[in-house]
């Protein structure tokens, strides 16, 4: 992550809410925002006319025109680069489901502390995932009895293997390096074997491969 501010919209049709965020993050010096989105085809129109100035997004489920889901979707087909959190009241498997599917960067509920926010918010700017601890538990029950058959699997070195547990693990490139004592450089070369091998596009896609192939 650079020096430079976090850059974030934030897409929410409940405007009491979105408003408590805003304030909640123009507090913290390295963030902010820079627009503001009732729906989620504003927020998508808003990315597509200004598609190298938002970091991040962080978007409801349920919204009018284009639900939070759907502007995931559209996000990362369009423009992979930027992040996206969804933040929502829903701990359901199937909304759950559909917003790994969707390659959300995180997961948030809306009765997380503000610590667990703020964490989330710079995990997912370090390359990292952040799924709230209450989610990741769905996301297990959901995917694992979805294995991919033992011949789909791509043979990964046992570095690579490391790497792999560690990033579905939620740890960040600087973490890992530090933690199998090799340089960042060294991990996200690991990291783009490993997407590659996998036929994964993004951290999210590692983690549904590993969870798929019992890496965790």
């Amino acid at each position: 992550m650079t020096t430079n501010k976090i850059k974030i919209l934030i897409a929410d049709d409940h405007q009491l809410f979105a408003d408590g965020i805003k304030s909640l993050l123009q507090a913290s010096k390295d963030i902010e925002v820079l627009y503001m989105a009732t729906n989620g085809q504003e927020a998508l129109t808003i990315i597509e006319n200004n598609p190298n100035a938002v970091d991040l997004i962080l978007t409801d489920v349920s919204m009018p025109l284009l639900s939070g889901i759907d502007l995931c979707k559209a996000i990362k087909n369009k423009f992979p680069k930027v992040k996206v959190l969804i933040i929502s009241m829903f701990n359901n498997a199937t909304v759950v489901k559909e917003s790994v599917l969707a390659e959300a960067d995180g997961y948030l509920l809306k009765t997380s502390s503000k610590e667990y926010f703020f964490t989330a918010i710079h995990r997912l700017l370090e390359d990292g995932t952040y799924y709230d601890e209450k989610i990741l538990p769905i996301i297990y029950n959901q995917f694992t009895k979805e294995k991919e058959s033992e011949a789909q699997k791509s043979v990964l070195t046992e570095r690579e293997t490391e790497v792999l547990k560690l990033i579905a693990q939620e740890f960040t490139s600087n973490e890992i390096a530090e933690k199998l004592f090799i340089s960042k450089k060294t991990v996200d070369n690991h990291r783009h074997n490993i997407l590659e091998k996998t036929n994964s596009k993004s951290t999210i896609g590692l983690l549904k491969y590993a969870i798929k192939n019992n890496y965790v």
